[in-house]
């Protein structure tokens, strides 16, 4: 019975679980775009200036991402949003590449939401002692604990100064360890507010799915200012990484059940003029743009514009065609210039081939022939043979400077080895032949030894006499 009764409380307790889980899923907040505090790509940026935003530093705005820091040292840049965020619940999606060539990088790209613009300052390029959160990527490992790249969320309530030396860990509300450098695809970051808890989502780049996020950290009971701008900033320092922001998209979270927030209020009449105005321009230009270009093709006239462009499968299936046709004609400019190369090549091998076999009749003969005992005439012979072979070792040298190209292949290189190898035999023939019919001059019986041994001991002793003779009689 109490095992019975242990089973039925556990399958009580995983329905509740499924239930509340169910009701959580179908409370799901409602999401409503902000785009005056959003960017995105393409046309982000045409002359500069980013919509909406202002951008410092070293922050390069283009038409597909913000640069706020490139892969150079000592380098700091932001962005932040121009007017103040007075959401309660909000949602951030952040799409950014941290990529470099060394195997670590500096020093990491944090995502803001503060009281103030911190256009500049040490906290990766913003300003410290900051009132509100921080999402920091940070990229360089201070501490040396083995910790890094890490993601961590840290709150500040305008008062602390960030601890660099320990990458913030002594002040972390949430942290995870994620590697965000180098990878194919962006990284995605999605950043939630709602009811007083912040979750920070990782989509860790590897693939081209932009949902595919993974959990990474959550804080409970947290306080925010009620009133703040968003914003993104980066810093390098000794090592150095391209920090690149390639959108930010900023919702508006309402509770299940809360009447939705109004629509904003109506642009001032100043700016609808403007914008009425530069519509009015642009219409005009291109109508008249459409008029010129009817003028210059009167053919085309009722054709639907769409026909006159290639759609992109078409433009793909253009170029691979274009490919190949030119590899196919450089194949074929080859397959000429090789023809012609072998053509020459056998014209110069039949020549080489014929002075050949007529030096190898010449040199036949000179071996059958009776050898003079003159060895004055077997030296003539010789040169003469020389001189052949120089004439023919020339003859070959002229023949390949003028047929450079032709001469270069294998089977060229190795009839000359052959030709060359059948010369060396030749010259080493006349060698033997003179070396083996040159006179050799009688040897000289050896010279007899004006000294001997026994005439040597006698003039020693003799001298030694004398020497004592001399002493004595002094």
């Amino acid at each position: 019975m109490a095992a019975r009764a242990l089973v039925a409380a556990v399958v009580l307790c995983v329905c509740a679980e499924l239930q509340e889980a169910r009701g959580s899923g179908g409370d799901a907040p409602h999401r409503r775009f902000e785009y005056k505090h959003s960017f995105k790509g393409p046309h982000l940026s045409r002359d500069g200036s980013i919509p909406f935003w202002v951008h410092t530093g070293s922050a390069i705005p283009s038409a597909d991402q913000i640069r706020i820091t490139p892969s150079l040292r000592s380098q700091k840049g932001s962005v932040w949003t121009k007017t103040p965020v007075s959401f309660e619940h909000w949602e951030a999606e952040v799409a950014f590449r941290v990529s470099g060539r060394g195997r670590t990088g500096a020093d990491g790209l944090a995502i803001w939401f503060s009281a103030a613009q911190g256009l500049e300052g040490p906290v990766y390029g913003a300003a410290d002692q900051w009132n509100g959160v921080g999402i920091f990527f940070d990229s360089f490992d201070n501490d040396g604990k083995k910790n890094n790249p890490a993601v961590i969320v840290v709150g500040n309530n305008g008062k602390l100064v960030y601890d660099h030396q320990n990458d913030g860990s002594t002040q972390a509300l949430g942290t995870c360890l994620r590697d965000f450098r180098n990878k194919p695809y962006p990284v995605r970051a999605r950043i939630t507010y709602y009811k007083k808890t912040l979750t920070v989502l990782i989509n860790n780049g590897f693939t081209p799915e932009k949902e595919d996020y993974e959990f990474c950290t959550k804080v409970d009971n947290m306080i925010i200012p009620p009133t703040g701008y968003f914003g993104i900033s980066a810093a390098t320092g000794g090592l150095a990484d391209d920090h690149d922001v390639l959108s930010f998209l900023l919702f508006r979270l309402t509770e299940p059940g809360q009447e939705l927030p109004p629509p904003e209020q109506e642009i001032p009449k100043e700016e609808q003029d403007k914008y009425q105005e530069e519509f009015q321009n642009f219409q005009l230009e291109l109508d008249k743009k459409k008029e010129e270009f009817q003028k210059e093709h009167p053919d085309v006239q009722g054709q639907p514009l769409e026909d006159l462009y290639e759609s992109v499968s078409d433009r793909e299936f253009r170029q691979v065609f274009e490919g190949q046709n030119r590899i196919h004609m450089e194949i074929k400019q080859l397959n000429r210039q090789l023809a012609m190369i072998l053509d020459e090549q056998r014209r110069y091998v039949s020549v080489i081939t014929e002075e050949i076999s007529k030096r190898g009749t010449q040199s036949g003969q000179v071996c059958l022939e009776p050898v003079s005992t003159n060895p004055h005439s077997t030296r003539i012979n010789y040169k003469q043979n020389g001189n052949t072979v120089s004439a023919s070792v020339k003859q070959l040298a002229v023949g390949q400077h003028e047929n450079v190209g032709g001469l270069g292949s294998y089977e060229t290189v190795q009839h000359f080895n052959d030709i060359k190898e059948h010369l060396h035999v030749v010259k080493r023939n006349i060698e033997h032949i003179i070396q083996k019919n040159t006179p050799k001059c009688p040897e000289l019986p050896p010279l007899p030894a004006c000294l001997t041994m026994a005439h040597f001991v006698a003039v020693v002793v003799i001298q030694t006499l004398l020497f004592l003779g001399y002493f004595m009689y002094k």
